[in-house]
């Protein structure tokens, strides 16, 4: 039986390892900002590195979550997508609770946790401005949102 105290120490271990970011971790995170779906090889090409180490990296970096989840970036304007941010103020100690349940929403691509005002910042991606209203009532309608403030995303400019 696996005693607390080494699940403790291997999980601060692993926590420690991927605190710090070695260069090879920052060229592979760089490489693939700029193409998600690239190849081990390729990613080992971009890198400089051994396609046996893109690998291993690659793997410790999702392992650690430092990578969550591999997407793609579409012209908002091509697509004809509704993008917004909603801002998000909390009632008391709910944020856990409110971010797993914004999370399980389809439409809202990312929750950022933030300072000041606003407790979370999400973003929202829809095919429609009424499929956009709908959103933003369930997101209002969320147990322990307080008060939210919206801005649609009209073109994207740098």
């Amino acid at each position: 039986m696996i005693k607390l105290e080494e699940i403790i120490c291997k999980l601060i271990s692993n926590k420690s390892k991927m605190e710090n970011l070695t260069d090879t971790d920052r060229k592979i995170l760089a490489a693939l900002r700029a193409d998600a779906r690239m190849s081990i090889t390729e990613l080992a090409a971009a890198t400089g590195t051994s396609r046996a180490t893109a690998k291993s990296r690659l793997d410790a970096l999702k392992d650690s979550g430092r990578i969550r989840r591999f997407t793609i970036e579409t012209d908002v304007d091509v697509e004809g997508q509704v993008k917004a941010i909603s801002l998000i103020e909390l009632q008391g100690k709910m944020s856990r609770a409110v971010i797993r349940t914004l999370s399980k929403i389809p439409e809202v691509s990312t929750v950022y946790s933030t300072n000041g005002a606003w407790d979370l910042v999400v973003e929202i991606r829809t095919d429609s401005l009424v499929r956009f209203d709908r959103v933003l009532r369930e997101i209002r309608e969320v147990p322990g949102v307080l008060n939210s403030e919206s801005c649609l995303l009209l073109s994207h400019v740098s």
